[in-house]
């Protein structure tokens, strides 16, 4: 993600803040500062925010690593305003699995809430006056500390226990959904639900809190965009990668000129090029690399080729595409059959072809 700080990683899950973090940093310092609080009550609250991130982190390490038992990677955790992001390769496809990891998390806040009672004496706060109560509220002790810092991991509990899809509530629900009904079904009414929460979330931030409107739209376009994705993937059940791949390509040579390679961009459709040296692939050229060096048009293709890349069978599955494009962060692959080039893949063909058998069942 652009504009995120690395902080370091954990079981190789690298964990990253984004810029967009030093606003809720200083909103914080903001509401406090206009209700009159001083430098002191301004470092307890930026500490407490601190030490909650600490508690997310730990939250979305709950989800990742849950998920690295059924064998699904996760890049990152990234840390927004709104909270954590755990870039998992792909949702589990079995509902109990997806149940597993997506509790996971709140059950991490709920170990820690459990670690915090040790050292909150939680009794004797119940028998307190409202005045004794206010002035507990108001003090910057340690005591205090931890008692935000448990009222804030029930909190994260509570939240993400809404069954408001893609939170993990939502992702509950589409998991229990999913183990009566088929996948496609769950997830557009979860995804529905999800939707009519964003909307009561953002009503309520125009009201109360604005970063209730950034959850919202977080949940509506994050909910959307899964539906529509599972949408697909189901129409590309049980199709092989050779059904949809292109076969009418420009093969390129490791020593053909980027003013070669422009001729053939303007001249046809096609963006990104396999390499190849006696029919064998030595690097794909992206279409990215040619705008880049579009003022050099000397340059020989294989000095700004990409050397690393994934190929791909032509007897696999399509709908295995969208997990290979989130993991290789990449969308053009070379098609094989035994090692020989036949053709290659791209997301535009996958849309033509989701589109067209979409049609075909409408019809």
């Amino acid at each position: 993600m652009k504009g995120a700080l690395k902080l370091g990683s954990v079981a190789g899950i690298k964990i990253e803040l984004h810029w967009t973090f030093t606003l809720l940093i200083a909103w914080v310092v903001f509401l406090d500062l206009q209700q009159g609080g001083d430098l002191e009550s301004s470092l307890f609250n930026v500490s407490l925010i601190l030490i909650l991130f600490i508690c997310v982190v730990l939250h979305e390490l709950g989800h990742a690593l849950t998920a690295k038992k059924f064998k699904i990677q996760t890049q990152r955790i990234t840390l927004l305003p709104i909270g954590g992001v755990a870039m998992l390769d792909k949702m589990p496809d079995k509902p109990k699995q997806e149940l597993l990891v997506a509790l996971a998390g709140p059950a991490v806040n709920v170990v820690i809430a459990s670690l915090l009672l040790i050292f909150i004496p939680i009794k004797s706060y119940l028998v307190l006056e409202p005045e004794e109560i206010e002035q507990f509220l108001n003090t910057t002790g340690s005591q205090s500390f931890l008692f935000y810092l448990f009222v804030a991991n029930i909190m994260l509990v509570v939240f993400n226990s809404i069954p408001a899809f893609p939170m993990d509530g939502g992702r509950v629900l589409r998991a229990l959904l999913a183990m009566t009904m088929d996948r496609v079904k769950a997830t557009n009414i979860a995804a529905r639900i999800g939707q009519v929460f964003a909307v009561i979330f953002f009503i309520l931030g125009l009201f109360f809190n604005p970063f209730l409107i950034l959850i919202a739209l977080f949940i509506f376009i994050g909910a959307y965009g899964e539906n529509q994705m599972v949408r697909q993937t189901a129409l590309l059940e049980g199709h092989k990668v050779k059904e949809a791949m292109l076969t009418n390509i420009t093969l390129l040579k490791p020593e053909n000129i980027v003013q070669e390679v422009i001729d053939i961009l303007l001249s046809g459709t096609e963006k990104n090029f396999i390499v190849a040296d006696n029919h064998e692939i030595v690097g794909i050229l992206y279409h990215k690399d040619i705008l880049n060096n579009s003022k050099n048009r000397s340059l020989e293709v294989k000095e700004i080729m990409q050397k690393e890349f994934k190929t791909i069978e032509d007897s696999g599955e399509l709908k295995d595409i969208f997990d290979l494009i989130t993991k290789e962060k990449c969308n053009f692959f070379a098609v094989t059959h035994n090692g020989d080039i036949v053709g290659a893949v791209d997301v535009s063909n996958i849309g033509e072809f989701i589109l067209l058998k979409n049609n075909l069942i409408k019809k």
